[in-house]
């Protein structure tokens, strides 16, 4: 047993010592302390041995597998520090290049145009109300005083589901919903996604909307052109130049087109606004009667006025942003400018 074991020590110390390389050394580990190493081994040879022979054996054969535990241990840690020595000579590090810093989310410059729009408004007394982006015919047409054969309701602009429901084509359905839950007086605007079918440098398909409605005694068009003013200087700044042009709409009489001075060139006349200086904005007018008769309001008692706005719209105009994709394709490069 001395012998046997003087020759596996012999023959040890002749392989640790010329390893340089972490894969020979797990070998030799292997070799050594294995399930079928060297010392595994002499210990199914000392089942043979006597009760005297085992207690001497044993103590050989535990001294033997400390002193390989021992030596491999050291050379990890020699081949460790070798191993850091060469990183270190072939790694350099320059101190002069500049640190990576973290970057931090932003919100998009949608949500930051629809909170600070929403700000106004609440600070003007009028409540945020939300309501579902599938609508029925009925409140995305029909109580909005859009007959069956209007425009509006063609194929190319509106997404029609099976079963005669739709993708509300603006968020005036809304307010039908508050109005036959509410009883006026009542101040309300509502935010949120709207679809049609469109899609260029200045349409999306899915776009953000806030509708605006107004219904309290006596309320007139004066009441909805200084809410108008009021809120366009609070966006675009206290110098804008608003105006209004007579349009048409199913669900308000008389209606308007509300246009503010080109942000851009300053009214003198540029590609976005087709030289005209003017930029339209948003839509509003007065409450339609046939609305208020639809919700069960009485045109007699009480009057009011509504507005639309795009969100994509504005913050074009506000951040100077000339194609509406760039809102939805989520290039870091565009987003972190917000």
């Amino acid at each position: 047993m001395i012998e046997t074991i003087q020759k596996y020590r012999q023959d040890f110390n002749s392989r640790v010592s010329s390893i340089s390389a972490p894969e020979p050394l797990k070998q030799l580990r292997i070799d050594f302390l294995g399930k079928k190493g060297c010392v595994q081994a002499l210990m199914k040879n000392l089942r043979q041995a006597t009760s005297e022979e085992k207690q001497q054996q044993g103590k050989l054969i535990n001294n033997f597998k400390q002193y390989v535990e021992n030596q491999l241990k050291s050379k990890e840690e020699e081949l460790g520090k070798s191993a850091n020595r060469i990183s270190q000579k072939t790694e350099t590090f320059d101190t002069t290049l500049p640190g990576r810093g973290k970057t931090s989310g932003t919100l998009h410059p949608i949500t930051q145009v629809m909170e600070e729009i929403k700000a106004i408004f609440l600070g003007l007394g009028f409540q945020v109300e939300e309501g579902p982006e599938i609508e029925t015919d009925y409140y995305n047409f029909e109580a909005l005083n859009i007959p069956k054969d209007h425009p509006a309701r063609d194929m190319q602009d509106t997404f029609y589901i099976e079963g005669g429901a739709v993708l509300r084509t603006h968020t005036s359905p809304v307010q039908i919903h508050v109005m036959e839950n509410s009883q006026p007086p009542l101040r309300i605007i509502a935010p949120g996604k709207v679809y049609r079918c469109d899609s260029d440098v200045s349409h999306t398909p899915m776009f953000h909307q806030i509708e605006g409605l107004m219904v309290e005694r006596n309320v007139s068009f004066s009441h909805l052109k200084g809410i108008m003013n009021i809120f366009l200087q609070e966006v675009f700044g206290k110098d804008t130049q608003v105006r209004f042009r007579p349009s048409f709409f199913p669900f308000t009489c008389p209606s308007a087109e509300v246009d503010i001075q080109c942000v851009i060139c300053s009214g003198k006349g540029c590609r976005v606004c087709s030289q005209t200086g003017w930029v339209e904005i948003l839509g509003a007018g007065m409450v339609d009667p046939a609305v208020f008769k639809s919700v069960g309001y009485d045109p007699e008692k009480w009057a009011g006025f509504a507005f639309g706005l795009g969100i994509e719209r504005i913050s074009m105009l506000k951040y100077g942003i000339n194609d509406i994709r760039l809102f939805f394709e989520n290039d870091l490069r565009f987003l972190k400018q917000f």
